[in-house]
This record gives C-alpha cells, structure tokens and sequence, in this order.
C-alpha cells in the first residue's frame, strides 16, 4: 500500500431519499461517506419522489458534501433500475452503490449509464458471492458486503453465530485484493443500541481483511472510527520504522528486526489510519 493512496471512506452512513431534511444531518454526523437510498428504505410508491429530492439537493449542495455522497440505486433486475441510471445521470452523481451485483455486466452498465461515476458494488447473494471475481474486476471500485441479505439468500440465521458469513466475506476480501480495490466494506450491526456487538463485527471483518463498515444510524460512525485508529504504541512504532528507514534505506534494523519493504509499507498503512 502507497503512503500517498487515497484515503477511503471507513464508514458509510445509510439515509432514505425520502428524508432529504437528514441529508445534512447525516453529513454532520462524523461518518465518511453518505448514502442516500432508494432501495431498502424507499416504499415502491415512493421511487419517483426519492429520486426528485436527491436531485434537487445536488444541484445546490456544495462540492466537498456532493463528494462523500453515494446513491443507493435499485437493483439491474428491477423496473426502477432504468429511471434510477437516467436520473443519476442528470443530477451528475459522483458515485453510486449497485445492489445485488451479479455480473460484470450490471457493473459495465452501471459505469455507461452514469459516467465519471465510481460503482460500489453489494454483495449479498449467492450468486454474487460465486461471480464476485468478475464483478471486481470489472469496473467497480469498491466491494461491499449485504450481510443481512446475503444470509436471507442462504436461509441464514446470523443473528447469534455469524460464522456462516466467513467463507463470503473471504472470497469478497481476496477479490478485491486481486483486483486492486480498497478493502471491502463489512456489512451492517441492526442491533443500534448494542456498541459491543457492532464492535464486534467490526473486529470480525477485520479479521477478514475488512477496512469500513456499512452505518444506520449516527450513533455506530464514531465507535467505529475509534476501533480502526491505531493505538499510542502503534503509531510510536510505525514513526519509528519511518525514522530508521530513512536513515538506512533497505539495511535498517530496529528492536532487533529488519526493517524491510513490507515492514515499511505496515508501518506507512499504520500512519495513514491515524485520522479522526
């Protein structure tokens, strides 16, 4: 990993775009990113009007909120997904999140149809766990974790062992790794009042090379942001590694190590999540 790679969303907040008085609400919060939705959240009578408030607030919204926004839109193989595409593109959408992604197909139309968009591309299906390679290197640039549906896919009951998303959340981390992307986004922790458990599904994803999380409520970004920065002594070791580095590039040692190049890149990735 580059010192000088951009930094990515670690958080990712989820607003119905039928709530647009909680767009800026939700921009104040803390979180990273935003994600205005018109899928889960927004009633089937409720499409049209979403799509309308979430175009209205970009044409006045200021380019550094534009910027962290993401649009949810609804899935390729819905009748909403055509009047979603059309009106992302008018409203000049930065970036946007495909559900159920299945094929490198969906994220190649997606890419067309709104252009200059980044795709994030949601994993919740079988399917999509089996296709995730294609999907990945075809275009999109992120992959997120649809934990809930993935387990309702697979008749699931995650809500005391979530074990049975390991395998999943392996197959999404590595095809990311494969195709270059950022670390995958885990999915989302329902439980709103329950900080323990968000943080540990945090530490699970992490486990398995996870580097953000899906947010629904306000309360869940911080939590979240203190578990992913570095402690006082890692950050004192990767300063250390930097120094000794410099001082002799490619031949130092320090606490009795060598400081090769993937110990210099640890300690480069260390430093770069040291971020409020």
């Amino acid at each position: 990993m580059k010192s000088d790679a951009p930094m990515q969303p670690r958080t990712y907040l989820f607003v119905p775009g039928t709530r647009p008085e909680r767009f800026a609400k939700a921009l104040a919060s803390g979180a990273d990113a935003v994600i205005l939705d018109l899928e889960d959240a927004v009633a089937a009578d409720d499409k049209s009007a979403a799509r309308v408030a979430i175009a209205t607030w970009f044409a006045s919204a200021p380019t550094e909120d534009r910027s962290r926004i993401v649009v949810r839109i609804n899935d390729a193989e819905s009748t909403w997904f055509a009047d979603d595409l059309a009106a992302m593109r008018r409203a000049d959408v930065t970036s946007v999140l495909l559900p159920k992604a299945e094929s490198a197909g969906q994220i190649a139309a997606t890419r067309a149809a709104v252009p200059g968009a980044t795709v994030l591309a949601l994993i919740e299906s079988a399917r999509g766990v089996a296709c995730v390679d294609s999907v990945a290197s075809a275009g999109a640039s992120r992959l997120v974790f649809g934990t809930l549906d993935f387990a309702l896919d697979l008749d699931m009951d995650i809500a005391s062992d979530a074990s049975g998303l390991a395998y999943a959340a392996s197959r999404i981390a590595i095809a990311s790794r494969i195709a270059g992307l950022p670390a995958p986004v885990a999915g989302v922790t329902p439980q709103l009042d329950d900080e323990a458990r968000l943080l540990s599904d945090l530490a699970d994803a992490r486990r398995h090379g996870f580097g953000a999380k899906l947010c629904i409520h306000p309360r869940q970004v911080l939590p979240i942001h203190a578990a992913l920065r570095p402690g006082e002594d890692a950050l004192d070791w990767a300063r250390r590694v930097l120094v000794a580095d410099a001082a002799s590039p490619g031949a130092a040692r320090l606490d009795g190590r060598m400081v090769d190049r993937p110990v210099v890149l640890q300690a480069q990735r260390t430093l770069a999540l040291a971020r409020d």
